[in-house]
């Protein structure tokens, strides 16, 4: 056989390879809990449940972008003050030991991720959502706790009244160095909207086998169209450093209506936000043929003066990839 068509045939037979692995859907999910970390605490950002689709849009060939995403998003999360019940020994519940509001958050959202050929991206979002006893995080909880053998809560006639949200978000990420191992990216992020307002900056470590930016665990863009470069690693597998600096404006999970809006009749209790918080997340990521995986702790310090302790959980996201 002529040299440079078997030269060709192997060509191509690797780039098949390559490309047969590119998968333009994903679905999946995400949990958070604080009780991941085996620490037997059960307070504060407590639980947390997110179901994802992303899909890939097609990029045309002369722009700068490598890639392009579109997502799908519906979540909840639930909050609690340092315990979950504040009736002591039988007592009646008392509202001075709620150093945090009890709260739920409950959303659909949407999102765009403009991931560049020189490895910076940005992600575009919006979510509507509720806070308050429409966010269902009293009758989760109740229905966890009752049914897995927990304590059963007590104390959310004082959380959160309803109020509805609009929230936007954009998060920017760039590559700042790598070598064959290991690199580190400037990561950022904006929030804006009558539920939640701040913004944080930070970098991100990776050391492993990791591939670009425009198609990562890392930027949630392990979904793409069709490769027109070659990857880093066909597979990732990566441990992960991100701490970050956060500036906290709003939050309406600690400090009810951005509008003041309050019935007579409402009990609610709600508290005093930190305007400065420092987090730390640490984490593996991994991308296969099919399934993505990201498990993370995340530490944070206080982001409501009253809070007597800082917090803490674990979060694992699994994802199925599909054309």
């Amino acid at each position: 056989m002529n040299y440079k068509i078997f030269s060709l045939l192997v060509f191509l037979a690797c780039c098949s390879t390559a490309f047969a692995q590119t998968h333009s859907n994903e679905i999946g999910a995400q949990s958070d809990n604080d009780s991941y970390l085996f620490q037997g605490s059960d307070r504060y950002y407590t639980d947390g449940i997110f179901i994802y689709y992303r899909h890939a849009l097609k990029v045309d060939g002369k722009s700068n972008l490598q890639n392009k995403v579109l997502g799908f998003e519906t979540g909840q999360k639930i909050f609690n003050p340092q315990t979950g019940s504040i009736s002591i020994n039988g007592m009646p519940d008392d509202p001075r030991y709620i150093d945090r509001p009890f709260a739920g958050y409950l959303y659909v959202g949407s999102t765009l991720n403009l991931l560049y050929k020189n490895e910076s991206n940005l992600k575009l979002g919006a979510q509507i959502g509720i806070v308050g006893p429409g966010a269902k995080g009293k009758g989760i909880q109740d229905f966890v706790h009752d049914n897995f053998g927990f304590y059963h809560p007590s104390g959310w006639e004082y959380q959160i009244d309803n109020n509805l949200e609009l929230n936007l978000s954009a998060e920017y990420n760039r590559l700042l160095a790598r070598t064959s191992s290991f690199d580190v990216s400037l990561t950022s992020y904006a929030n804006l909207g009558n539920g939640f307002t701040g913004a944080g900056v930070g970098p991100l470590f990776r050391l492993g086998s990791f591939n670009q930016l425009f198609n990562s665990v890392s930027t949630q863009s392990t979904a793409i169209k069709s490769r027109g470069f070659t990857p880093l690693n066909q597979h990732e597998l990566f441990f992960y450093y991100k701490p970050q600096l956060n500036v906290v404006l709003y939050d309406a999970t600690v400090q009810g209506s951005l509008f003041g809006t309050r019935s007579a009749s409402s009990i609610e209790v709600t508290q005093n936000i930190e305007r400065l918080m420092f987090s730390n997340q640490f984490g593996v990521g991994y991308s296969g043929k099919r399934f993505v995986l990201d498990v993370a702790a995340i530490f944070h310090t206080k982001d409501v003066k009253e809070m007597v302790k800082s917090h803490q959980w674990g979060s694992a996201t699994l994802l199925y990839r599909f054309n």
